[in-house]
């Protein structure tokens, strides 16, 4: 046996319980996210569930051609990258901010009660959470009382497109926001107690603190995540706009993925649909390269 080899045959063995322990977890990313992209072939086909996927006689970049002429294809990408954009900048910063508020509370106790409180709504079903949207947003709901407090006439505002991407958006970081900041949190513990220290000495305050020695701690890991979020600028939670939208509300909430799921699933166009997320794919994977490739120019994080 070759001196590499042995040698990497030996590694194993020696780590051989570790290997095991990830072996579960390689195994479910290969077979529910690896195996599947054979389907991507559907996209280039005019599949039919009887002849099967090889069976299926080629149309090449048919179905592409057909969502980029589609008169709905515009309106649906314009919700979709405007719910996604509105969601980024002001679902990203939330977390950060509110692990920056814990790292300056004092009293451990009250800390813990209220990052478990900020982390619960992340546990709630989203078939639970559309649900008391649509509770609380009626024309009977508590929202509407604070309003008729005010003055203003009660209304049901999920039928309101005016209203939609803010209800969508806000239910959103409430959602998120608390599980969201256990990762800066987990950042800041890692910042070194004597440069607080240090910059006390300097006479800096909280805030001083906080921009001179808490940010610039966990801006590579804000860097990081903010790749990955413009990645997925365009994957739009789509299970709670189809639980949310209406008729009424489609001008403004009808995204890429509500639309497939009404063409695919209930219209059972399964070529055209494929074609229409790979299409989307490639574009938030270019979204991700070119961002990758601005963070590394500007800054010294960057993921590949």
């Amino acid at each position: 046996m070759h001196a590499a080899n042995r040698s990497a045959f030996t590694r194993i063995w020696r780590y051989r319980y570790l290997y095991l322990m990830v072996l579960p977890g390689f195994l479910t990313v290969l077979i529910f996210c690896y195996f599947p992209i054979y389907g991507i072939l559907i996209a280039f086909k005019n599949f039919n569930a009887v002849e099967g996927i090889w069976g299926s006689p080629w149309v090449g970049m048919k179905y592409f051609k057909t969502f980029i002429h589609d008169p709905m294809a515009s309106g649906v990408l314009k919700n979709t990258l405007l719910l996604g954009v509105y969601s980024l900048l002001w679902s990203f910063p939330a977390p950060i901010i509110l692990a920056l508020l814990f790292n300056e509370l004092k009293s451990k106790r009250f800390k813990k009660i209220v990052q478990t409180v900020s982390y619960f709504p992340h546990f709630i079903s989203i078939v639970i959470v559309a649900g008391l949207i649509q509770i609380y947003t009626s024309r009977d709901g508590f929202i509407n009382d604070i309003f008729a407090f005010f003055g203003a006439e009660p209304t049901s505002l999920l039928l309101d497109p005016n209203w939609f991407r803010t209800i969508f958006i806000s239910s959103g970081i409430w959602q998120g926001v608390g599980f969201g900041a256990i990762i800066y949190l987990a950042a800041m513990s890692g910042i070194d107690t004597t440069l607080y220290d240090v910059a006390e000495v300097d006479g800096a305050g909280r805030w001083k603190k906080v921009l001179h020695v808490t940010w610039p701690s966990i801006r590579p890991t804000t860097v990081i995540l903010l790749i990955f979020a413009m990645g997925g600028v365009l994957g739009t939670d789509f299970q709670k706009v189809i639980l949310l939208y209406n008729p009424a509300t489609y001008q403004v909430s009808d995204v890429i993925g509500s639309y497939v799921y009404r063409q695919g699933i209930m219209g059972a166009q399964y070529s055209y649909t494929t074609a229409i997320g790979l299409f989307m794919s490639v574009i938030s994977f270019v979204i991700l390269y070119i961002t990758n490739l601005i963070s590394r120019k500007v800054s010294e994080t960057s993921l590949f």
